[in-house]
């Protein structure tokens, strides 16, 4: 199979998948409500009908005349009414976005989107208002999206589907974004989404409160200033967020400072207090301590009333990491970091370690760990292998070892993390609070570079979180 079957072979597949989900709109939003007799989407750009229910077969000249109404008749349409399929309809009203029209045995309705036409028909006594509704089903929305695994150069700006919120979830219209180690992961295709998450990139954002899913409990409004924890779909205009998830952007805090609080500051939370338990007077050690994860972890350590100790790579990054609180830090390239946690600790030890690296550092780690330590494993940098007696000597330590990802814990997990962190932690956040907890934005960077964000976090230059931030015409 040659590059070029392959590439219209993934063509057809991209579209039959656009098809099914045009398909499954008309029949979940629509037929499903019985308040219509048939539908059909008709592709703008294409002049073509792309979905239809069954036995629906709108005629191209009908399908041009549908979106040359809009552009060209809309005020002939008004006065004279409108043929559709060789019968008349009379206007009942008309403006930019749709048109309502009567005969004696029914209606029509057509509706339009930047992309879409809807047209449906409906008997007397049916309400054509679901069709509004499905219409907004079909807006799209520009994301950030790679076809297949690779590096940096195989991301690019897509236009995909907009999402709309289910049950209980809220729509948010997102103003920046950020990266995530597990966003890189998952371009190289090394770790897929959860099942039933977005697999558009982008693990965090902030933005407004646009729309409210059923069922929503009366928590947010329309128009609200939000950040939210996410399973996927940060790094697009929309994303869908179950309501739980969300927490309030503080006040003078602006979109771009609130992208960079939720992944990192909730991993940072739940791995000193879910997992960790720490206590007041307790030394941690942080490694990778000028990462998101890290900078939180050193306020967070400090709000606990205990000691914070990093590693980092570079003069750089210390000195950034002692400016956030840390008690002391070492340059693991040039330094023994567990001959020199042991010196500071007085030959005694850390009580937490908070180890995004892995296997090359499990004897370091162990040297250091005191008697009864934590060890705390969120992310294997450096991969999982280990050569050795770590049992033997853990045990020696009476050591734990735990080991937590965030994005793959269920829902009521991810929901009392939210709420603890918001009440425990976010008002810290607030101009004139002591402590007062700040978080570190490295750089911010718009959608369209998404691909040179990404080589930065690879090539890791960044202090603090890197900011993805949407159009502006979004």
């Amino acid at each position: 199979m040659n590059i070029y079957t392959l590439f219209f072979f993934f063509f057809f597949l991209q579209n039959r998948r656009k098809m099914n989900q045009l398909q499954g709109l008309l029949n979940d939003s629509l037929l499903r409500t019985k308040q219509v007799e048939d539908a059909a989407i008709i592709d703008r750009k294409e002049r073509k009908v792309c979905a239809s229910t069954f036995g629906f077969n709108v005629p191209p000249e009908n399908a041009l005349n549908l979106i040359q109404a809009f552009h060209k008749n809309l005020l002939q349409v008004r006065r004279q009414g409108l043929y559709f399929k060789e019968k008349y309809y009379e206007c009942v009203r008309a403006d930019e976005h749709s048109l309502y029209l009567k005969n004696a045995d029914g209606g029509l309705i057509v509706a339009k989107t930047k992309t879409f036409i809807l047209v449906a028909t409906y008997r007397v006594g049916m309400y054509p208002s679901v069709c509004v509704e499905a219409v907004e089903k079909l807006e799209k929305m520009l994301a950030a999206y790679f076809d297949c695994p690779g590096g940096p150069e195989n991301l690019y700006v897509k236009e995909v589907m907009k999402p709309h919120p289910e049950e209980g979830e809220v729509l948010v219209k997102v103003s920046a974004s950020a990266l995530n180690r597990a966003d890189l992961l998952q371009r190289r295709g090394k770790y897929p989404p959860p099942k039933g998450a977005s697999d558009i990139l982008g693990l965090e954002a902030a933005g407004s409160v646009v729309g409210l899913g059923p069922g929503c409990r009366s928590q947010w409004k329309i128009g609200d200033a939000v950040m939210a924890l996410l399973s996927g779909g940060g790094q697009a205009e929309y994303v869908t967020v179950p309501e739980g998830y969300l927490m309030p952007v503080p006040r003078e805090m602006t979109f771009i400072q609130a992208a960079a609080i939720p992944e990192a500051w909730l991993t940072a939370f739940q791995l000193l207090h879910f997992v960790g338990k720490v206590q007041k007077g307790e030394r941690v050690l942080i490694h990778a301590g000028a990462s998101s994860v890290g900078m939180a972890a050193i306020q967070l350590v400090r709000l606990a009333n205990a000691i914070p100790i990093v590693t980092a790579g570079t003069q750089e990054k210390l000195k950034a990491t002692a400016s956030a609180g840390a008690a002391v830090g070492f340059n693991y390239k040039t330094e023994d970091f567990s001959e020199k946690v042991l010196a500071f600790t007085q030959g005694s030890g850390v009580d937490i370690i908070l180890d995004c690296v892995g296997g090359s550092y499990w004897e370091k780690n162990l040297n250091c760990l005191s008697t009864d330590g934590r060890w705390i494993i969120y992310g294997l940098l450096s991969g999982g292998e280990v050569h050795g007696d770590l049992l033997a000597r853990l045990l020696s330590k009476r050591g734990s070892i735990h080991t937590s990802l965030l994005r793959s814990r269920n829902k009521e997990y991810k929901e009392q993390l939210v709420k603890a962190f918001t009440e425990n932690v976010l008002p810290y956040f607030s101009r004139g609070t002591s402590p007062h907890l700040q978080a570190l934005v490295d750089s911010v960077y718009p959608l369209h570079k998404i691909a040179e964000a990404h080589r930065i976090m690879e090539d890791n230059k960044n202090i603090g979180k890197i900011v993805i931030e949407m159009p502006a015409s979004s």
